[in-house]
């Protein structure tokens, strides 16, 4: 059965599968598409051509799938993509892609709290927590299991890689490596995520390898090809082989690592 309260309105050109309620005053725009289950909490508005998964819930005053705020949007058709089982909560706002036919998306599981904003054609993965107020650029890619504290910015075309997870207040113009934890302005990385490793089950040999990157890339005086050639020696395990492809494909570059590969000093 599906749900719609009198004083929402819902474009006929939208489809609502099974389950899904849509609460006072909320908007449907045209052409969207509501999963099975899903809860559109009142004074939400979904613009067009928005895809929603299946039993998420929009939380009163959210936005999603506005038009892109960037200025060389020219009114084409883009979309925003949702998954299954996300939570967004009180006034976030999410906007489709620029360019024609681009998409901004969102994988399953996600949480994104009160006030975060995610920017036009921006890629979240599965299983996030974005705190209140997150503010997500233009084409910001988060990887999976990420977790960022609240009211910390992120410049367009940044990545944040698996499992990393982001102190709050934290200005981040560089991408984050994957495994790591990261705080500040600037940002500093302080080492692996050991409680995030643990809960998602990663081996302790793994752990212990991570660990051992860590400092060769951001402790010991070292440049970044440097750093890379001591991991390489290690054993090669499915984390140390995303954390080297995420860096050699970097092209903003590591946050915490100098620019013109110069290493760091060693801080303990």
């Amino acid at each position: 059965m599906i749900q719609v309260h009198e004083t929402a309105v819902v474009h006929p050109s939208s489809d609502l599968a099974e389950g899904v309620s849509v609460g006072p005053y909320a908007v449907i725009e045209a052409n969207c598409q509501i999963g099975r289950g899903t809860r559109i909490g009142a004074h939400v508005v979904v613009g067009a051509y928005t895809a929603i998964g299946r039993e998420c819930v929009l939380h009163p005053g959210a936005v999603v799938g506005g038009i892109s705020q960037d200025r060389k949007f020219s009114g084409g058709i883009s979309y925003c993509v949702l998954g299954d089982r996300n939570v967004i909560r009180e006034h976030v706002t999410i906007n489709r892609a620029t360019a024609r036919g681009e998409s901004t998306r969102i994988g399953n599981d996600n949480l994104l709290m009160a006030g975060v904003h995610v920017a036009h054609d921006c890629l979240i993965g599965h299983d996030c927590v974005l705190a209140n107020g997150v503010t997500l650029a233009g084409h910001v890619t988060v990887e999976d299991h990420v977790v960022i504290g609240g009211m910390s910015g992120l410049h367009q075309f940044i990545r944040v890689g698996r499992m990393a997870m982001i102190g709050a207040m934290s200005r981040l113009a560089q991408d984050v490596p994957p495994f790591m934890l990261c705080e500040g302005n600037p940002p500093r990385i302080f080492g692996p995520n050991v409680v995030g490793l643990r809960r998602h089950q990663v081996p302790a040999s793994a752990r212990a390898d991570l660990k051992r990157a860590f400092r060769a890339l951001f402790r010991e005086q070292r440049t970044v090809s440097q750093a890379l050639a001591e991991i390489a020696r290690l054993p090669a395990g499915p984390e140390l082989v995303h954390l080297v492809d995420f860096i050699q494909s970097s092209q903003r570059g590591i946050c915490g690592i100098a620019r013109g590969d110069a290493g760091l000093e060693a801080d303990d």
